[in-house]
Order: C-alpha cells, then structure tokens, then sequence
C-alpha cells in the first residue's frame, strides 16, 4: 500500500539562498523551470503548470470552494476507506508531462501493485495518469473545463469530474475512444464509475448539500455485485 500523496511542492532550504524569481500568472515555463520556481515560495500552496501555463489560484473561499471540496473527499474517503488497493489524494502534484503538472482538488488511484496506471517518484509525487481526477471549479467558463480537461485527455484520465459551483452542476466525463463522454445518470440521478465499480455519486443530492442521501447512495454501490468482484480483482496478485 502506497502512502497518500503529499500536498503541494517541497521547499527546500538550499533553494531559499538562491535568488530564483516567483511564479506568476500566466508565465509560460518548462515543467524543471515550474518546479525550481515553485520550491523557491514556502508560503505558495497551491500553483499548476497546464500546457506549460502558470496558474496561481486566488484563495479558497468557504461556500465556493472548501465547502464543497470537504463534500467531495468525504463522498471519496468513503470509498476509498474500504477499498484495499486504491489510494486517495488531496490537492496533490501529479507530474503529468513535461508542460503539465496540476495540482488537482482530488485524485484516486488504483496501487501500481493491483495493475493502477501511475506511480509515486523518489520524491513522493504521482507521476503518470490516476484513474479519476475531481475537480471544483467556478463555472463551465474555468480552465477546468478547457486547458486542463484537454490536457487530461491527452494523457490518458481515464475519469474527469468536475463540480461547477456557480451553475450548481457536475459533470462526469469517461474517457472513450481518446475523447471525453458525459457518463449518463439513471433514473435516480445517480453516475456509477466504470473505473471504480461501486463508486456512485447521487448527483442531485449533492448539489442539494444532502450528504446523508449521498453517502447511502454510495453504500449501496458498495454492496454490489461489481464492487465486490472488483475488491477481489485488486486483492490478486498480477501475473
């Protein structure tokens, strides 16, 4: 079992005598330069490279961001609690290419050891592509659903899910055919994973701020058929 990844970028000591210049909105650098840059401002929490863009985010505000951001993990946490071999994320740097290195809301991802698709550095960063990346996002009119989700796209997301606050609405995106497709609700408003088999999100009740009804919602996903077939896949060992 891997350990959960870390928030943020290190800073080290060494880097702090070195006069480096700050990372700024809008500078266009290689993913090394991003990186030595961003080491450089211990008091920067949060910065992303995407299409070789620098993205500084302005500070979380509580009913806008932080509020529903502890909704998503509790939703995920859940999941992932009972989940042997699937590790979960928050605010995390993933070392996705050389011109994209984001620092999504939330990530999940299956252990390298039961078949996931990325893997943790020497210096304890996800590289490569997680399974699912969550995201909280302003509107429809945010990078989320532009440079990054392109971004994503290329490198192989398999899962993108994006909450708009503003316009009260998620979406869900599966990865098909090397093009994002709106994964489709059932009767009860609720998306089911293809990645994660027993990860259904009721996605009217969590727009409603209902987590009670979203948290049952997910444990009946995780009282199938599927989850538990896919509990057992994850438990072998490959071959």
């Amino acid at each position: 079992m891997v350990n959960p990844p870390l928030t943020g970028m290190p800073h080290s000591n060494q880097s702090s005598r070195v006069q480096v210049p700050p990372l700024e909105n809008g500078d266009r650098l290689s993913r090394h330069e991003f990186e030595r840059r961003y080491q450089a401002m211990p008091h920067l929490k949060k910065a992303e490279l995407i299409e070789g863009v620098v993205y500084v985010p302005s500070p979380s505000r509580f009913r806008s961001h932080a509020q529903p951001h502890a909704r998503l993990m509790t939703w995920l946490g859940v999941y992932q609690a009972s989940t042997h071999g699937v590790e979960l994320g928050d605010n995390p740097t993933v070392r996705l290419d050389l011109d994209n290195e984001p620092q999504p809301d939330a990530v999940l991802l299956i252990d390298r050891r039961a078949g996931g698709r990325s893997r943790l550095s020497e210096d304890d960063y996800i590289e490569g592509a997680p399974e699912l990346i969550a995201e909280i996002a302003a509107s429809s009119a945010a990078y989320d659903l532009h440079d990054k989700k392109r971004a994503y796209r290329r490198n192989s997301i398999q899962e993108y899910l994006v909450w708009q606050i503003f316009e009260n609405k998620l979406d869900w995106f599966e990865l098909r055919e090397s093009e994002y497709v709106p994964l489709a609700a059932n009767a009860n408003g609720a998306i089911q994973s293809r990645v994660f088999p027993g990860l259904w999100l009721a996605v009217p009740a969590l727009l409603e701020c209902d987590m009670a009804r979203v948290l049952a919602v997910l444990q009946e996903g995780m009282n199938s058929k599927e989850y538990a077939e896919f509990v057992k896949q994850l438990s072998e060992p490959l071959s």
